[in-house]
Parts: structure tokens; sequence; C-alpha cells
């Protein structure tokens, strides 16, 4: 029956139920879709934060591995100075000197050490430094830290020791002052300034390679400052606790990581096309066999079809909104966030 309008109120019944049907498959696709792309960034930000961290840690191993033959080179030429010079010395050097490469051996594995520890190797080096110097050199530094917790890169004292040393004249006629201390949350290494006049211009492994540890794991920098007397360097004193991700492959590379997580998500998708081909021509059998004047098909068909473009949308376009390369763009911006966050401080 007909309304005044000239129109069948169950036609305009039916389509307001198709209507509210074809939206609500639309919300139910979006909302699964919605959660896979959740899914899947949260998959890719783990994968992101894995490479990160193994880069860095990648790095900072070889950064560490600089230290083993740039520390016995340096020792090697205190010795052979003091066989030159006094050789009733040079056996009670060498002596020292395997406690001390001991030390080296046993930090090697180590990021941070605390600054008691450190404190500790410094003075066993200054003390074979003053076997060589005697008089001509002299050192001052706390038995203690502020803060038993406290860490610091290993090493770094050592190689500020030397760097002042290799960097300087030391006679009793230019005697070498050496102070280590705690200033504004840095440990300070300061000498004064006497310049050897013919030094040839070193490779800058000490300085270089402290910079450049510290800069893997905080934010604070090392600090160098000189004028004409004095020279000094403060490295950061290291309070917060970091959390290391393991990584079971360190040597992986980024871009095969990347062409590995394209490869799954292909995958998934002709799997989901698959399934859409075989599933919904069935339902319309079954449909047409059953009660093809009510054509309930096209619900599951239309939603599951627009779902199914969702996803050849994330898995195919390059550019643009969704995109696989804003989405890579995306997680690398949180990940640099993130590795923002949990560095020292």
């Amino acid at each position: 029956m007909e309304d005044n309008t000239g129109y069948d109120p169950w036609a305009l019944q039916q389509l307001r139920f198709y209507t509210a049907i074809v939206i609500i498959s639309l919300l139910i696709s979006l909302l699964f879709h919605l959660f896979y792309f959740y899914r899947n960034f949260q998959e890719n930000r783990v994968k992101e934060q894995k490479i990160i961290a193994g880069t860095a840690s990648a790095r900072f191993d070889a950064l560490k591995n600089q230290l083993d033959p740039h520390f016995l080179f340096n020792s090697l030429n205190v010795l052979t100075s003091l066989i030159d010079e006094k050789p009733e010395a040079a056996q009670k050097f060498t002596t020292s000197l395997s406690k001390i490469y001991r030390y080296v051996l046993e930090q090697k594995n180590k990021e941070l050490v605390t600054v008691n520890e450190e404190l500790g190797f410094a003075r066993t080096y200054a003390a074979l430094l003053k076997m060589r110097f005697e008089n001509s050199i002299s050192f001052d530094m706390p038995e203690y830290a502020a803060d038993p917790e406290a860490k610091v890169v290993p090493l770094s004292l050592q190689l500020l020791l030397e760097n002042a040393v290799k960097h300087n004249r030391v006679s009793e006629k230019h005697p070498l002052k050496i102070e280590i201390y705690e200033e504004g949350g840095c440990l300070v290494t300061r000498n004064n300034k006497q310049p050897k006049q013919t030094l040839k211009k070193g490779s800058g492994v000490g300085l270089a390679n402290i910079s450049q540890r510290y800069k893997l794991l905080t934010r604070r920098k090392v600090s160098v400052e000189e004028d004409d007397t004095c020279f000094r360097v403060s490295i950061p004193i290291l309070t917060k606790q970091i959390t290391i991700v393991e990584t079971p492959d360190q040597n992986m590379n980024q871009k095969y990581l990347e062409a590995k997580r394209h490869v799954a998500a292909l995958k998934e998708f002709y799997w989901n096309l698959a399934s859409y081909c075989i599933i919904i021509p069935f339902l319309v059998f079954i449909n047409y066999r059953t009660s093809w004047e009510y054509q309930w098909f096209w619900f599951p068909a239309v939603g599951w079809g627009v779902g199914l473009t969702f996803h050849a949308i994330s898995v195919f376009m390059d550019k643009g909104f969704l995109g696989r390369r804003w989405e890579e763009r995306k997680i690398r911006e949180y990940m640099e966030e993130e590795k923002r966050r949990s560095q020292w401080e």
C-alpha cells in the first residue's frame, strides 16, 4: 500500500534496513582494520627499537675495542722510556702494568662503571706515571665519589690522564699538575697548560672515543674548555638506570627486516583475498538456494570487501596517508623520541 506521496512504506523500511546494515558492516570493518593497523604498528615499533638498540650496541662495542690496542701502545711507550731512563723501576712498572691491564680486560664488556671504580683505577695509573716522572708530575683526586652509585664510561680518566701527559711538557722545571674533582654533575679533569713545542698532531683516539661513547648513552655532552694556562675536560656523571633491549642478531640489516615484514604483510593479504574469493561465492550459493528474494549475501560481501580494500591500501600503497612510507616514517619518529627518553641523565 502506498501513502499520499506515492512511496511504498515497505520499500522505505527495507531501504532503511539495508542502509543500517551497510553502515554497521562498514563500522565493524573499520574497527577491525584499525585494530589491524594498530597491531602492525606495535610490531614494527618493537622491530625498529631492536634495530636502534642493535646498531648503537655494535657502535659502542667498536669504540670499546679501540681501547685495548690504544692503551697497550701507550703503556709500552712508558715502559720503553723507563727501561732507557730508570732500568731499576722497569720491573716494578711491569708488575703494576699487569694489574692495570687486568682492569682493562675486566671492563672490556661494560658500558659503565662506578665513579669509585674509575677513581681507583686512575690512582693506580697515576702511580705508574709518578714512577716515570717522579716530582715532575703531581695529582690531586678524591678518594671516593659523592654518590657511590654514580657511573661514568670505563677508562675515561685513564685516557684523560694519558692525554694530559702526551700533550704537555713534564719536567722539574715545568711540573705538570693534574686535578680530578666533581663539579656540577660532572667529573672534571684539569691540568696546567704547557704544550710541547714539537708535538705532532695525534690520531685523537682518546677524547674522541670518550665523546662518542657518551653520545651513544646520553644527551649530555663531554665538555672541553681551555685557555692560555689551563686545559679542562668535564665528563658527565650518569645516575639514571637504562634498559638495554637484547637483540638476537645485532648484525641483521634494517632493509632485510623491512623486506621480511612486507613479505609477511603480502602473505596475510593474499590469504585474506583467497578467503574472500572462496567464502563469498559460497554464501551467494547458500542465499540463492534458500531465500533469493532476500539477498543478504551483500552485507558480508560489502563489509568484507571494504576491509579488503583497506588491507590492500596498507600493503601496496607507498605514499600518502596510511601508506607504507607514512607508517615507517611515523615509526621512526616515535622510536627517535623513545630513544631520547631512554638515555642516561
